[in-house]
């Protein structure tokens, strides 16, 4: 998944169910400036589902 967050970031945002982050992350990704700028926004993202993830199951234990 993290290959699909660097290569289509606004793919990965909206397999995730966000949207309109997807469709942001769309429009910066357009720009060649502005995809590196997404790529790192939509891998941040996934790596901080994660972590919140992996958190909540800790607590729940």
């Amino acid at each position: 998944m993290i290959i699909l967050a660097v290569l289509l970031p606004w793919l990965s945002f909206i397999l995730r169910g966000k949207i309109i982050h997807g469709i942001i992350c769309l429009i910066l990704q357009i720009t060649l400036i502005g995809w590196l700028p997404a790529a790192i926004w939509a891998v941040a993202s996934l790596l901080d589902g994660r972590n919140k993830a992996r958190i909540k199951s800790i607590k729940g234990n």
